[in-house]
């Protein structure tokens, strides 16, 4: 007797930048998790849909950074199909789009999209919505690697979360946003929720094991106490960002032996840098979601 597969799920990897998305085939449809960052990227992701022989049904967005929603102009590649999203994702992909804007444009010309496409629909925390015979709810995390977070959960007897950049298989970081206290309470709140069987579906690398959140935590402490003792040993008056950043990445090498996605973790020093030091000063920071 014939046991069907579905869904089943295949991994779209981007060529300009290690970055995931996600197609869950069904019986009759294709439902795609994020977008890629690249124009070209993201039209071969939509050559990947079209490779299946079945139609693009929707698209849910994990989070608010532009690796994971910039491509969707190309993937629905003129497709009246719903883009869903968080409220609060939604809110920050629009409100900081033409930011994105400013710093994506000179670093990739035309393959950052000039017509950018924004979620059509909008969920609240633990909301479901059904396609093709299988069902995705969201976990709404809030600020956690990004300004706003979620996860949506392919729901079955084994289900498959996947769950945008809460975590990285084994590749740097990114932590500019400054929400790493969230980051950490927010793997410790998914680890609570999922049982130590379940595989997770990240936005960077393979899919892994429930251990990779205690690996992606140690990652965020590392960091941070590398990031720390740039300012301990002079002040942040008397060592340079330049300095510093060198020094972390030494000490992130260390603790991770490859380049992955190196220049995001090199990115994000200068300003938890700058956080950690006015806390250190009795400022806090800001800690509204920006």
């Amino acid at each position: 007797m014939h046991t069907s597969t579905f869904p089943t799920v295949h991994r779209v990897e981007g060529k300009s930048l290690p970055v995931n998305a996600y197609l869950v085939e069904t019986e009759r449809d294709i439902v795609a998790v994020d977008s890629l960052l690249t124009v070209s990227d993201s039209r071969a992701l939509r050559a990947r849909v079209e490779s299946l022989g079945k139609p693009l049904r929707a698209v849910l967005v994990t989070h608010a950074h532009p690796d994971h929603y910039g491509g969707l102009t190309a993937l629905v590649d003129g497709d009246d199909v719903p883009i869903i999203a968080s409220v609060g994702v939604d809110r920050v992909i629009r409100r900081d789009d033409e930011a994105k804007e400013a710093i994506l444009r000179p670093m990739f010309g035309d393959e950052w999209a000039r017509s950018r496409t924004f979620p059509t629909h909008t969920v609240h925390d633990t909301e479901a919505v059904s396609f093709g015979g299988v069902t995705f709810r969201i976990i709404d995390l809030g600020p956690g690697e990004s300004p706003h977070d979620s996860i949506w959960v392919l729901e079955g007897d084994e289900p498959r979360p996947f769950v945008g950049d809460l975590i990285y298989n084994h590749m740097h970081a990114y932590l500019a946003d400054g929400y790493y206290e969230e980051w950490l309470a927010n793997l410790v709140r998914v680890k609570e929720i999922f049982t130590s069987d379940t595989v997770v579906y990240p936005g960077h690398g393979e899919p892994a094991s429930m251990e990779l959140l205690d690996w992606q935590a140690s990652y965020i402490r590392t960091f941070l106490d590398a990031v720390r003792s740039t300012l301990a040993v002079s002040g942040p008056a008397g060592t340079s960002d330049d300095a510093a950043t060198g020094q972390v990445t030494a000490r992130m090498k260390e603790y991770l032996h490859g380049e992955g996605l190196l220049f995001l973790m090199q990115l994000s020093v200068a300003p938890v840098r700058a956080r950690l030091a006015a806390s250190t000063a009795g400022g806090g920071g800001d800690r509204a979601e920006r």
